[in-house]
This record gives C-alpha cells, structure tokens and sequence, in this order.
C-alpha cells in the first residue's frame, strides 16, 4: 500500500488563539488619572492667568499717603479699587489724580465723595455742619467739624464734576482747596481694604 503524498495543504491548522477585541472608549488606569491631572493643571493655569487678567485691566491696588481720611483709614493702608462700569455716587470713597500745581502726576488722592453734579452743598460755618441741597448730611464717620475753607458757599457742582472732602476735616487737602474734580481724574472706587490683614473687608 503506498502512503498518500505530503500535501501542505492537508496539515491541519491550528486554531488562533482568540484575542478579545478592546472595548472602545476605554482608557487604561494609567492614562485615565493623567487625563485628569492634566485637566486639573489646565484650570488652575487658565484661573491664574484670568485673575492676572482682571487685576491688570479692571483692578488696581494701592496704599493710604497721609492721614486725611483718618478714622476710616490710615496711612499705610493698602487697597484694591475699580473704575469697570462706575458711576460716582455720595459717599463713595473714590482714588483720583488731583489737577493741581503742586502734583507730580505720580500721587494719587484717596477721598471721599460728598456732592455730585448738579447737587448744592452748603457747610455751615457756625457748627461745622454740612448740607446738601438744604438738607442736613449725615455722616457718622466723622468725628470732628467741617470748616468751610471755601470762597463760594454755598457752591453747586458742574457738570462732570463731584466734591470730595477726606474725613479727617481738619487734616485735609481736598475740594474746599483745589475746588470740583473732574470725573475724568477718577482712577476707581475703593473696592476693598486688603491690608492690614486684621482689618480686611469693605470700606464704608
């Protein structure tokens, strides 16, 4: 009997072995918490620069020269002030660069508004009282009087312009001296009081 011919073609073939197709969408461990450590370094990169940002463009910081507004604040106070969508209103206490002969350019003013456009302010110069359109101004930070110091009283404010005067009345240099600022020179509003730590908050 002869043997059958050597076919390759009649070997048996073994079977592959079955690899089990990979779940799409599915990350390994290893790269899932890069994944994640990634995202996490992108935003806390993107709040740095976007708070660099906003204090660039729409805040500034700066620091108390002189006693003027003294018991509200005091020299050496650092703060944080903006002009994004402000209107001056009375009360505020605002930071502006004063026209005056004897500035540099470089010194910034820290006061407080009492009158705005078109409003009348009177002081008077018996009891050191300040009236605004005829009607007493209550202002529960002072603790002294105010002296008049002004030619014209009372004096109505231009257009465009406001009365400021700092709360230590009789250590002050402001409009009963240099006369209505313009709104133009207003650099922002006394946002908040950053330091000392220990006084930290809204100024009123």
């Amino acid at each position: 009997m002869t043997e059958p011919e050597f076919n390759p073609e009649n070997e048996p073939v073994q079977a592959a072995k079955a690899v089990s197709p990979k779940e799409p969408g599915k990350k390994s461990p290893k790269k899932s918490i890069l994944c994640n450590l990634f995202d996490f370094v992108e935003a806390i990169v993107f709040a740095a620069v976007l708070a660099i940002v906003v204090l660039t463009i729409f805040v500034r910081t700066g620091f108390v020269e002189g006693s003027s507004m003294v018991p509200t604040m005091h020299e050496g106070d650092r703060y944080l002030i903006s002009n994004l969508f402000y209107t001056p209103k009375q009360g505020d206490i605002i930071v502006f660069s004063p026209d005056v002969a004897d500035n540099t350019g470089s010194k910034l003013w820290v006061k407080r508004i009492i009158a705005t456009e078109g409003q009348k302010i009177y002081i008077n110069p018996e009891n050191g009282k300040v009236y605004i359109d005829d009607v007493l101004y209550d202002e529960p930070y002072l603790n002294q009087i105010t002296e008049p110091k002004i030619t014209e009283n009372p004096i109505t404010v231009p257009e465009g312009h406001i009365f400021v005067m700092g709360d230590n009345r009789g250590d002050s240099k402001d409009s009963r001296n240099i006369g209505c600022v313009d709104t133009r020179r207003i650099v922002g509003r006394l946002l908040v009081r950053i330091f000392p730590i220990n006084k930290f908050g809204f100024v009123d």
